[in-house]
């Protein structure tokens, strides 16, 4: 990692996961293979984004640790990359084991439990599934009809106009969005304990 930590990732641990990595590495990977309109591609770190302002929608009054889990939902793509769920299938190994270990130990980093609540799984999965309606019908082409049988409705009263940022300029969201939630959630403490310095 450009911090100069060395992830294992087959048995990754907690001490070896900065935020500055993860941010970094999701505001270059781009959601839809890069196979959107405009002139940078969206990145899955605004995805991550919007998809925690989302879930905070859905569900007012969200508890900020919940908020950072909605946040950090695809954190582990910061190493693996966004694959789409198909082809995930279609490698041939357990790579959802693989991806929620490292999962986990992003979530031990950052002073959450290993693995959410059901109820906050389905609340992440539906404002993910909510914010991929508006990637789908405003960058990546598809019509209205098309990401509905897909992607299901977006929630009520919500809206969303898609302008894919510069790296750097998503980076810089995800972070600031990250001390918020991780002081809003207690946690600056707690994430403090694993730094070596």
């Amino acid at each position: 990692m450009l911090s100069g930590r060395r992830l294992d990732l087959l048995d990754p641990s907690p001490m070896d996961i900065e935020i500055e990595d993860i941010a970094h590495g999701l505001a270059r990977v781009a959601r839809w293979n890069g196979q959107t309109i405009g002139d940078h591609p969206f990145s899955v770190a605004q995805h991550s984004v919007v998809v925690e302002e989302i879930a905070a929608h859905i569900k007012p009054g969200l508890e900020p640790r919940w908020r950072l889990a909605a946040l950090l939902h695809d954190a582990a793509e910061y190493v693996i990359g966004d694959m789409i769920s198909p082809f995930k299938t279609a490698l041939g190994i357990d790579y959802r084991a693989f991806e929620d270990r490292l999962e986990g130990a992003i979530h031990l980093r950052f002073g959450l439990p290993t693995h959410a609540p059901a109820a906050i799984k389905t609340l992440i999965k539906a404002a993910d599934r909510a914010c991929a309606y508006f990637e789908a019908t405003q960058l990546a082409g598809f019509t209205p009809a098309e990401a509905l049988k897909f992607f299901g409705a977006p929630p009520r009263g919500y809206a969303l106009t898609v302008h894919a940022l510069a790296a750097p300029d998503a980076e810089a969201r995800y972070l600031q969005r990250f001390e918020t939630l991780s002081l809003g959630a207690g946690y600056a403490g707690a994430t403090a304990a694993f730094d070596t310095e």
